[in-house]
């Protein structure tokens, strides 16, 4: 098992036990995925979605849909 399944694994598992629903958690980690990647293309939106498989478009939809604020 790699390193990020096993980190993956805790996480998940210590989520459950404090009872976070699904819906949360995932809305938390699209949340923070998207920020770091657009933080890493130094807020280039286009090149933030390359990197994440995701048409622009897409992209600017859900950081709308999850309120990210207009640093990323």
């Amino acid at each position: 098992m790699s390193r990020v399944h096993k980190l993956l694994d805790e996480l998940v598992t210590k989520m459950v036990e404090k009872g976070i629903h699904y819906e949360d958690a995932v809305r938390e980690f699209d949340r923070r995925f998207i920020v770091e990647v657009v933080e890493k293309s130094d807020g280039n939106l286009c090149k933030a979605a390359d990197r994440l498989g995701v048409h622009r478009n897409t992209l600017a939809r859900k950081i709308k849909d999850l309120k990210i604020k207009a640093r990323v």
